[in-house]
């Protein structure tokens, strides 16, 4: 038995990295996954060819989950195509980093619209299904930066530690109704956008990790299908680092 056979799952900003693996993982597990990307939309259109061979129903929606018309448009899709939702994962998000003196407000904004209230749109959505249907899972996707902080992602580590405070909100709001929320907060992670960054500097942030060595997309989407499988039936409220011991 697949640990989400059956399940029907929405991965946001899937077309690359860390969201493409998770939606791999939940449809190689038995889960039907709808997926958002906005820009690359070659490569969304290439996920959803992969996605199919594993024998679930998949489908790819460009959508910005930023707008809270496009998250309500989205989820009402899904429920239609799909029938109903078992499990989001909040994913998608942007950098747009700088130091505070010199971040402009179109950077700040951008951030925490694309990261935290693309969080609330979908969250807010997707809600009222899964309590009519009295369940669901919430999987948000945070950072290290959001725990921890990190000079120059001002925003960033905004928008992402305001990803966990409305995570445990809304598992203490919506728990009654058997939908958990939890966040799950990756390190340093190997993925399109570290494949640019000087190998000596990689090595050096590496001496810093207690398992000394980066994280794997596959990491981080192993911890994202322990979250959404009955594997956590009691886990709720929590935020799950995937940092090789960096916190």
């Amino acid at each position: 038995m697949k640990l989400l056979e059956g399940k029907i799952a929405l991965v946001t900003g899937a077309s690359k990295g860390i969201g493409r693996k998770i939606a791999e993982v939940f449809a190689q597990q038995g889960a039907n996954v709808a997926f958002t990307y906005l820009s690359s939309v070659e490569k969304g259109q290439s996920l959803e060819k992969e996605l199919k061979t594993y024998g679930t129903q998949i489908k790819g929606y460009r959508s910005d989950a930023s707008k809270f018309e496009d998250a309500e448009k989205l989820i009402d899709d899904i429920v239609t195509d799909f029938g109903a939702l078992d499990i989001v994962v909040n994913n998608a998000g942007i950098t747009k980093d700088g130091l505070l003196m010199r971040m402009t407000e179109e950077n700040w904004d951008a951030v925490i619209d694309v990261n935290l209230k693309s969080v609330f749109n979908i969250t807010k959505a997707a809600s009222r299904t899964m309590m009519r249907n009295r369940k669901g899972v919430f999987i948000n996707m945070s950072s290290v930066v959001g725990v921890q902080g990190n000079a120059g992602q001002a925003n960033y580590a905004a928008s992402k530690s305001g990803i966990i405070g409305f995570t445990k909100s809304v598992a203490k709001e919506l728990g009654s109704r058997n939908i958990r929320a939890n966040v799950v907060a990756p390190g340093f992670i190997r993925t399109e956008m570290t494949e640019v960054l000087d190998p000596n500097v990689v090595k050096e942030w590496e001496k810093d990790i207690p398992l000394k060595r980066a994280g794997e997309v596959d990491d981080v989407a192993n911890v994202c299908l322990f979250l959404a499988s009955d594997l956590s039936a009691y886990v709720t409220g929590q935020t799950l680092s995937v940092c090789g011991g960096m916190l």
